[in-house]
């Protein structure tokens, strides 16, 4: 007897579920329809794949990978399915899977209403032009949900599931803001501050010493349904909360949108745009900020722009990193002298204990040690230090394939966001305009971490490089072997980063260590 594996799915809200656990009515219905057709046809059912609140195009459901997992291993003989849009909506998948590795693996896919059946070779051509539709349907939807948008965007209409931190949505009047006079308040003082001379940490500091909830804790105090996860340090305002909000033209009156957008509407994906082809549109609301005092806080910005006066990038800069808490160092001078400092630290007292040191000392402390080292490698024996560094390189490359790994497992935790975003409109907790709003924030870190990943390849491939060349630190050694001063040509060639602790009371000594590219 014949094993069939039955997939169901539904996209649409299901108003007949008893609870979000429950299947929906018309999942029932498949169930049913296919049960019984499988039964006149006298198969054996293997199993029921049923995948509920997921769209046709969507790759990432989890009982439809299930299904193809279990069809490469020949579980069963047969896939059933309603319609062949319930299996896929995209033409590449229909031809990867029905047309292609489905023979290959000798399993049979059959849909009942539209009678496609891999074992009449004569219909192959209606599977694939209803793949053709389906792929059509896909592209036209998103066209159509697009050319939505992009109206109102042009209009000056708000289209985000939240109010920029200051307004409110208007509830008699959609698309349009109001000013929230209790966050509004605080936006004033942020850029009155940042006017005195302030700096973005420091207003962060005050704000938190005052107990006053950053954006994010604002919106869950007031009621919104704000996903985000809550850490330690998930209600404090910190540097970049400030930056934001500094350069942000909504404050002024005018409406901003569009600064991401979509890769394709075949994956939810968003990229940042170019500024040019953001939406613009002046004078659409109330403004919190008077422009005299946008004026002055863009001129201050502007000054603030470059960590040094005469414009040249730190030696350490990017490279220095806190030995408690990860941040990487920020620059700060006093009079003549330039220190690091982990930024951290000014967020709130709690939030770390604080690496600090003068930029001398840490160039003192690497120079010692790198002449240190540069003796002791040269006393040693070549051949033996050539087989230990080797090792050492793999090792390296086995802990970064590590970091690379863990990134991208927190990059699919945004995509499992985002699609449980979807989840919630379908189910019409949410609205399409609230939905598009929200993923996109999701969307903007799981970039954000595309971008980690892509340096970590580069690291990696950098790596695999210094392995094929071999040991090459005799030639290092000797070329940087009793230097005075440091430049960042010589800090980027020798140093990979660096971690730099607090000086402990009673000690002059602040824990460094150095990790050497070679």
């Amino acid at each position: 007897m014949k094993k069939v594996a039955i997939y169901c799915r539904l996209s649409e809200e299901d108003k007949n579920k008893l609870c979000a656990t429950d299947d929906s009515g018309s999942i029932q219905n498949q169930k049913a329809m296919l049960m019984q057709y499988a039964e006149e046809q006298g198969w054996e059912v293997y199993q029921i794949y049923s995948d509920d609140d997921y769209t046709g195009a969507d790759r990432r459901r989890p009982q439809f990978n299930r299904l193809l997992k279990d069809a490469e291993q020949h579980k069963f003989d047969i896939i059933l399915c309603k319609t062949q849009s319930r299996f896929t909506r995209e033409l590449e998948l229909v031809e990867k899977y029905i047309h292609g590795l489905f023979p290959i693996w000798g399993i049979r896919f059959v849909s009942i209403v539209d009678n496609a059946d891999t074992d009449n070779k004569g219909n192959k051509k209606s599977r694939q032009i209803n793949g053709l539709v389906n792929e059509w349907y896909l592209e036209d939807m998103s066209d159509n949900i697009r050319s939505v948008l992009t109206n109102r965007r042009v209009n000056g209409l708000h289209i985000g599931a939240f109010a920029l931190y200051g307004y409110r949505k208007d509830p008699d009047r959609k698309g349009h803001l109001l000013i929230d006079e209790e966050a509004a308040a605080v936006v004033r003082e942020v850029f009155n501050l940042f006017a005195q001379g302030y700096g973005k940490t420091s207003i962060a500091r005050i704000l938190n010493a005052r107990g006053i909830p950053n954006p994010t804790e604002y919106k869950r105090q007031h009621g919104l349904r704000y996903k985000q996860a809550v850490s330690k340090n998930s209600t404090l305002w910190k540097y970049f909360a400030i930056a934001d909000m500094l350069e942000n033209e909504i404050y002024i009156g005018n409406m901003v949108q569009g600064k991401y957008g979509s890769v394709s509407y075949k994956t939810k994906q968003c990229k940042p745009r170019p500024k040019d082809q953001w939406y613009v549109v002046r004078g659409t609301h109330e403004p919190i900020i008077d422009q005299e005092l946008w004026d002055k806080v863009c001129r201050r910005r502007a000054e603030r722009s470059r960590p040094f006066s005469d414009g040249k990038i730190g030696i350490f800069a990017r490279k220095a990193r806190c030995a408690y808490c990860g941040y990487t160092l920020r620059s700060s001078k006093t009079q003549d002298r330039h220190y690091l400092q982990c930024p951290n630290r000014h967020i709130s007292v709690e939030a770390c204990p604080g690496a600090f040191i003068a930029v001398s000392h840490l160039e003192e402390a690497v120079l010692e040690e790198l002449n240190r080292m540069a003796q002791e490698f040269l006393d040693k024996d070549e051949a033996a230090e050539s087989v230990a560094f080797c090792k050492d390189l793999q090792k390296q490359k086995k802990c970064l394939q590590k970091e690379i790994n863990t990134y991208r497992q927190k990059q699919e935790e945004y995509t499992t966001g985002i699609r449980n975003l979807y989840l919630d409109k379908v189910k019409g907790l949410l609205t399409e305009q609230d939905y598009l709003a929200m993923s996109k924030d999701f969307a903007g870190e799981r970039d954000r971490l595309e971008h980690v990943i892509e340096d970590g390849e580069k690291q990696m491939r950098e790596l695999e490089e210094r392995i094929a060349i071999g040991d090459n630190r005799r030639a290092l050694v000797e070329k940087y072997m009793n230097i005075e001063h440091l430049n960042r040509e010589m800090v980027d060639t020798l140093i990979d980063y660096v971690t730099v602790g607090r000086r402990a009371k009673g000690t002059k000594t602040v824990p460094i260590e150095i990790h050497w590219n070679f």
